[in-house]
């Protein structure tokens, strides 16, 4: 079998929103920010020219929506057709946000772009031996499918190497929808090659060799909790079915979580040079990149009265976005989360007999007590799943760490609150 190369990419959601994250930016930024999805689209299809890859697949939801706008549509063309002219192969199924039932202009795709229908297909990568290598897809008909489109492949005509193009959840990551379901057995079963998956929005490689299985990602960050380098994997395949994987970063806008301990900060001032050498040392990191940053204040610190006071963690966002947002390589400032609390002697406090002695115990019973922490923690889940909003809320159900966090935040706030009551 010859060598080839292919680039894996999945979830670019082109013409994304970005509703409410561009408030306030300048108006070159926040259109950087809104052509964020287009740019990352177009720097894969530069690297798949650059690579001299024989292929590019794209496992689902190229776009954001199934009412899909004019200009994404033109414009994925007008890219795949970049690849088409230089005989590069592109090959599409679609997903939840891009179903075959959306609506969709007719434009003509280039000509070594195949799509993929609603039901299993193959197409071969190279014309001069068909059965050389095969490509195996399918799209979603509409946006909801939650049942396994496993069974569909069982009567398509295998190659020497065979690769699986689909929009699924396999292993039943809770953190997206059920769509597709599947399990990394049944893709094993299947005795394909490489599995090239979508859906999950984080890279991971579910399975290395017999078969590969990877999800690469969404190229292009569009919020918080998307944060860190984004992008696709660069397939090679060699003569003996070798499978190796590179990963590429491709968004141009990187989202960030940065966390700062305030424990040895004692004044404004000093907290202000924190942030702005923390901030100048991601910035640094990022390969030319611009970052939208969520900042987290944590730990125990003199200033908590000062830091928690309402008004205080905007007012200090806006004057870290005048600093930072207006420029080429911007770092922008969505917001400034505090997860303090004040500097007392917990352990001799919580030994006392008033209210706060008791709120400090509760939350020492809830933080180490494992039975208290699981049933908080199918508790606030709950919260998360229930009535029409559950479908959509449900994927940001906090785990059981995170429920840890917000019960400390919880004290923090009454505790300020009290000790803000004894010194008046």
């Amino acid at each position: 079998m010859r060598p080839f190369r292919f680039v894996h990419a999945a979830d670019i959601h082109l013409d994304s929103p970005f509703k409410g994250i561009t408030k306030g930016m300048s108006e070159s930024n926040a259109k950087r920010v809104r052509e964020s999805t287009f740019d990352a689209f177009h720097d894969i299809i530069s690297l798949c020219i650059t690579e001299k890859v024989d292929a590019l697949l794209i496992a689902g939801d190229v776009y954001d929506g199934a009412d899909r706008s004019f200009k994404a549509q033109i414009r994925f063309i007008s890219e795949l057709k970049r690849l088409s002219d230089l005989g590069i192969r592109s090959y599409i199924c679609h997903g939840n946000h891009d179903p075959l039932d959306g609506w969709q202009n007719r434009l003509d795709f280039p000509e070594y772009s195949y799509r993929f229908s609603s039901e299993a297909q193959s197409f071969s990568l190279f014309e001069d031996s068909p059965e050389e290598v095969k490509i195996h897809g399918i799209s979603y008909p509409t946006r909801e499918v939650r049942k396994t489109l496993i069974p569909k492949f069982a009567g398509l005509k295998k190659g020497k190497f065979n690769i699986g193009l689909l929009h699924a959840n396999v292993g039943g990551d809770i953190n997206h929808e059920s769509y597709a379901p599947c399990s990394v057995s049944d893709l094993v079963e299947t005795e394909y090659d490489y599995w090239a998956l979508g859906h999950v929005h984080n890279q991971k490689v579910l399975k290395t060799h017999s078969p590969t299985i990877v999800y690469p990602g969404n190229p292009q960050s569009r919020h918080i909790n998307e944060d860190g380098p984004r992008g696709i994997y660069l397939v090679e395949v060699d003569e003996a079915k070798n499978v190796r994987l590179e990963f590429k970063e491709i968004g141009l806008i990187r989202w960030e979580k940065i966390e700062i301990s305030v424990h040895d900060i004692d004044t404004e001032q000093l907290l202000i040079d924190r942030l702005k050498t923390a901030l100048n040392v991601r910035l640094q990191e990022s390969h030319g990149r611009s970052l939208v940053v969520r900042i987290i204040l944590k730990g125990q610190t003199p200033i908590h009265l000062s830091i928690s006071r309402e008004g205080f963690a905007e007012e200090l966002r806006d004057y870290l976005n005048e600093e930072n947002g207006h420029v080429l390589q911007f770092i922008w400032c969505d917001k400034i989360q505090v997860s303090t609390w004040p500097s007392i002697n917990r352990k001799e406090r919580s030994q006392g007999n008033d209210f706060i002695a008791e709120m400090l115990k509760l939350t020492d019973r809830f933080l180490t007590e494992e039975a208290s922490v699981d049933q908080l923690t199918e508790e606030v889940a709950s919260i998360y799943s229930i009535g029409k909003v559950g479908k959509y809320s449900k994927q940001f159900t906090p785990k059981r760490e995170d429920v840890k966090e917000i019960l400390k935040e919880a004290e923090s706030l009454y505790i300020t609150g009290l000790l803000g009551d004894e010194d008046q």
